[in-house]
């Protein structure tokens, strides 16, 4: 049977006409409901802080979806002719979406390592844009090799749900009472101590005993061991990295200025120093004893083997510093809320300074021996000592402790040396009024 060249074309722009009618059609879009299933199969710790890159991969996977749509009603509405013209008139085939919580895993693991790899763990070949396809071509298959696989799964069961500091159970814990400086630098370097043991013991255990077995290298070729070893120290660093960043965070957010029921109670005393009342530990100590849970949850997990290292019993370790970013970020936050929550207390002193300073400057003093200088009568003696032994009983009533957000502030100390203050600058007048009388009598 021969079809003329008429109806040949005929048979071609009757097809192409229906086919683009068909695709214009409208089809229903994804259900929202169907994306937050996809992501909920995602674990938590993965879409922290890659929101915008999940509203991506959701934008892309409506676009495959409303693709997929109307190819799937163009496979299935029209039968294209066996005619010449219609060749190049393939049907797309359907967008391959992950199937199972195994492949969005490792997607997110992936993309992460996009993100996250520095400048200078890739080689000079990264200027040529063939070049960094094919290393992350290698990343992706690495990813997708079971011991890789259950690195990753590892981390989620081990390193995903560990706080080297846990705020319910440690210094941080309102109900414990008020911390001092030290107790606190002390009680921060025991946790972090005990915690990286525990990860060592554990998690890193785990991650090690996967790779002592036969099938952990199943499908790597030679020359592929370098890259893999590679993927696999990048992904451990990651993760150490995401959990001291996790609890850093963790940390800062106990200050946040929004929610103080988690806020730390740290002790300070108001203590008279020479000729003046100042606080101790000072504002400086303070905000250093703060800074140092910083610094130790950074110096925790940084000797860590690699894998590779452990198996061949060499010395190169994780790089798992804590980013710079997050040090000053933590740094800036906390200063501020430290500033902010040191404001109660530094107005308290300075209503003591107000009403009692002249005690402790050198004006009592000045004022004593001026008095005792000068002509006075008994009754204005006995009116100037009553003034201190006055003072002495309004400061033995102020309060022992001043309460605040932050801080629970000791005023004993203060009190008391302003109360010796006021007791031996009333002797003073005293001893001169017995020495007044005995020169009369010798008289």
């Amino acid at each position: 049977f021969i079809i003329s060249p008429l109806i040949r074309l005929s048979f071609q722009t009757n097809y192409l006409f229906m086919k683009s009618r068909v695709l214009s059609r409208p089809v229903a879009p994804m259900q929202q409901q169907w994306l937050t299933s996809i992501l909920m199969l995602v674990p938590q710790p993965l879409k922290e802080g890659r929101e915008l890159l999940a509203e991506q991969l959701s934008e892309e996977i409506r676009r495959d979806f409303e693709k997929s749509m109307k190819s799937s009603v163009v496979q299935r509405v029209l039968l294209k002719p066996n005619v010449k013209g219609l060749e190049d008139e393939e049907d797309e085939p359907l967008p391959s979406l992950p199937l199972s919580p195994h492949d969005l895993i490792s997607l997110y693991v992936v993309m992460s390592i996009k993100e996250r790899v520095e400048l200078d763990q890739i080689p000079y070949s990264k200027y040529f844009s063939s070049a960094i396809e094919f290393y992350f071509q290698t990343w992706i298959f690495i990813i997708f090799t079971s011991s890789v696989f259950f690195l990753v799964a590892f981390y989620f069961a081990g390193l995903g749900v560990i706080f080297v500091l846990r705020p319910s159970e440690t210094f941080c814990s309102r109900l414990k009472g008020p911390i001092g400086c030290e107790s606190l630098k002390n009680d921060v370097s025991v946790s972090c101590s005990k915690a990286e043991k525990k990860i060592l013991n554990t998690w890193y255990q785990g991650v090690v005993s996967v790779f002592t077995q036969e099938a952990a290298l199943s499908g790597v070729k030679l020359n592929q061991l370098g890259s893999f070893y590679s993927c696999v120290d990048t992904l451990m660093s990651n993760q150490l990295k995401e959990l001291l960043t996790r609890n850093v965070e963790a940390f800062v957010k106990l200050f946040d200025p929004e929610d103080r029921s988690c806020l730390p109670v740290l002790k300070m005393e108001l203590i008279l120093g020479e000729k003046h009342m100042e606080f101790y530990p000072s504002f400086q100590q303070l905000e250093e004893a703060v800074l140092f849970v910083v610094n130790r949850i950074g110096q925790t997990l940084q000797n860590v083997q690699t894998v590779r290292s452990w198996l061949t019993e060499g010395t190169a370790t994780l790089g798992s510093e804590l980013p710079t970013h997050v040090i000053a970020w933590a740094a800036s936050t906390l200063k501020k809320a430290i500033r902010d929550n040191l404001e109660g207390p530094k107005g308290y002193l300075e209503n003591y300074v107000e009403r009692y300073g002249w005690l402790v400057d050198g004006t009592a003093q000045a004022r004593v021996q001026r008095f005792g200088a000068e002509q006075h009568s008994f009754e204005e003696y006995t009116a100037f000592i009553d003034e201190f032994f006055n003072l002495k009983k309004e400061i033995m009533n102020l309060p022992e402790m001043a309460h605040f957000p932050m801080i629970c502030l000791n005023c004993e100390d203060l009190k008391q040396g302003l109360v010796s203050n006021a007791k031996a600058l009333a002797e003073v007048l005293m001893d001169r009024i017995v020495a007044n009388y005995r020169e009369e009598n010798v008289k």
